[in-house]
């Protein structure tokens, strides 16, 4: 049985993530995303491995619950659902303390930093970021 391994990831609000209306953009939520799930590949995959990889966002699919606001304490946790291919599936819970401000389904296309086109994720790289029971 697999293990989804969760990457948990501190974000700081700052003050060019206010919007006009006192509390983050929206969009920047999307930037978290991105730097959390790019986190969690640099954390896991061997140094090795991941320069030779870029990634891409290919879609996202956000729910707003709660607004952020200047200094909170945020933290984003990531888990890789799964992998296909080129593409890896992840699941993005973006919370303050226990309330989640945000939850984000995404998926990525991993590409070769030499030829930039699609590259499957190998096996042996899989299992560094699945767990086995």
């Amino acid at each position: 049985m697999t293990t989804l391994l969760p990457h948990l990831h501190r974000i700081g609000v700052t003050p060019s993530d206010i919007d006009f209306m006192g509390h983050v953009n929206n969009a920047r939520y999307l930037n978290w995303v991105q730097d959390a799930v790019l986190a969690h590949w640099n954390k896991l995959a061997p140094p090795e491995t991941a320069a030779k990889y870029l990634w891409v966002a290919l879609k996202h699919e956000i729910t707003y619950r709660r607004p952020a606001f200047l200094n909170d304490e945020v933290i984003a946790s990531v888990v890789l659902e799964k992998v296909q291919g080129a593409r890896s599936f992840y699941d993005t819970v973006i919370k303050r303390g226990e309330e989640v401000l945000a939850e984000v389904k995404s998926s990525w296309c991993c590409i070769d930093a030499k030829t930039l086109r699609p590259a499957r994720i190998a096996s042996d790289v899989q299992a560094y970021f699945f767990g086995r029971d």
